[in-house]
């Protein structure tokens, strides 16, 4: 592979993490009878100096857009990051994982 031809398996995990609890939230929500029009996550990693240079910290940023309510959408991604999303499971025990939402109206 050349370098800078596609995503690193590092990038990948983030990318995974991101679509398993994008997966989750948008089901969730729909279990709420919540009716959101878009959904984007940016999932940011930062990495150890030390080798094997795994993520220290992992924060995701949810930009919901549609008329949702924001404790609703915060319960949605509670539940996704404490029960649903196997891939965040296994990142939050070497990871500090944070999250922010912004809901675009």
């Amino acid at each position: 592979m050349v370098s800078g031809s596609g995503p690193t398996p590092m990038s990948l995990l983030l990318m995974a993490f991101g679509g398993c609890t994008g997966l989750d939230v948008v089901s969730i929500l729909e279990k709420m009878r919540v009716r959101l029009d878009d959904l984007e996550i940016d999932v940011k990693g930062e990495r150890s100096e030390e080798h094997p240079k795994t993520y220290e910290s992992i924060e995701l940023v949810y930009r919901i857009r549609g008329d949702v309510d924001e404790e609703k959408a915060r319960r949605a991604i509670d539940l996704s990051m404490d029960k649903y999303c196997s891939v965040g499971a296994m990142l939050k025990n070497s990871a500090d994982v944070t999250y922010r939402v912004e809901i675009l109206r």
